[in-house]
């Protein structure tokens, strides 16, 4: 049985562990190791998490079983320039393959659109690869539509992202 709660500081270790599994099982086949490499230990190192997890312009929601996280959303501050600083951003949503069509990623989306409603938000914010059709196809579901391109660095690699917005 899936379990939601907030994240805190004391998940760091097993979020990062979950955080890079996931990518890698979607990602990991289009990037030489060495850019893996750098981009799994800046960007979803535990030290990374646990400075995420403690500062309060981020919120994380974790999906568990057994109080290990199988999945995770994660809101915090805008970083696409040119577009609505005061949007929502929903930084990355992730789950482990072995738990697709769980309801895991439903969930979890649905808590990060409340979240942001909640907070006043009007609009979300997020990108997603070019070719990750599966990922496309769910936010579409929402109602989120493309309105830019953006540039996501994996190590030396630069990624074509799309930027999606949903009207809250």
């Amino acid at each position: 049985m899936i379990v939601y709660r907030d994240g805190h500081p004391g998940d760091a270790d097993a979020l990062s562990s979950m955080a890079q599994q996931s990518f890698i099982e979607t990602f990991g086949t289009l990037y030489a190791p060495a850019d893996l490499n750098a981009f799994l230990e800046s960007a979803m190192s535990p030290a990374t998490f646990a400075a995420q997890l403690a500062d309060p312009a981020y919120r994380l929601r974790l999906a568990t079983i057994a109080d290990q996280p199988v999945g995770y959303a994660k809101l915090g501050p805008q970083y696409f320039d040119g577009h609505a600083p005061d949007a929502a951003c929903l930084h990355q949503l992730y789950v482990l393959a072995a738990h697709h069509g769980d309801g895991a990623g439903r969930s979890l989306m649905d808590w990060t659109i409340a979240t942001a409603r909640e907070q006043g938000q009007r609009e979300m914010l997020l990108s997603v690869y070019v070719d990750n059709h599966r990922a496309r196809a769910f936010y579409a579901r929402y109602g989120f539509v493309e309105i830019g391109r953006y540039v996501f660095m994996v190590g030396d690699k630069a990624d074509d992202d799309r930027i999606l917005r949903l009207e809250l």
